[in-house]
């Protein structure tokens, strides 16, 4: 009996790469922001400030990838999960690092979770894009 589990994660080299990706997007919108990456646990593998971009985004971005890595959806679609359920949306709101609002998509593998990235500082619609064009610069497509 095996003691441990191998879990795929998001190498550094990929999660850079999703990183300049998602800002070479944001300077075609014009946009500055915030983008991480995080592995599959959450754990921060990489991240970059724009010049400009909002200061209390970094945890926003930090955060949606983190949200987006551990349920395995975009954060964009919470509001279909939460629905008209006005005691979830009460409960969810108050979980710390939860973001509940676009912006975070998670990476996936051959169907298997490696991580998250999450943007912010542009609206939830153009963060989700610079996030779409991190997963895009790796192969992948948005769930």
């Amino acid at each position: 009996m095996s003691l441990s589990v191998d879990t795929p994660q998001i190498g550094t080299t990929a999660a850079h790469a999703a990183v300049a990706a998602a800002v070479e997007h944001a300077r075609t919108l014009g946009i500055a922001i915030n983008v991480a990456v995080v592995d599959g646990s959450g754990t921060l593998m990489a991240f970059l400030r724009m010049n400009g971009a909002f200061l209390h985004s970094i945890d926003i971005a930090i955060d949606k990838a983190y949200t987006a890595a551990s349920f395995g959806f975009p954060t964009s679609r919470w509001g279909g999960v939460i629905g008209d359920d006005e005691l979830l949306r009460i409960g969810l709101n108050r979980r710390d690092r939860l973001v509940l609002f676009g912006g975070g998509l998670p990476i996936a593998e051959d169907g298997r979770r490696i991580g998250g990235i999450g943007v912010s500082g542009g609206s939830a619609v153009q963060d989700e894009a610079c996030a779409a064009a991190g997963l895009a610069a790796l192969g992948l497509a948005q769930p």
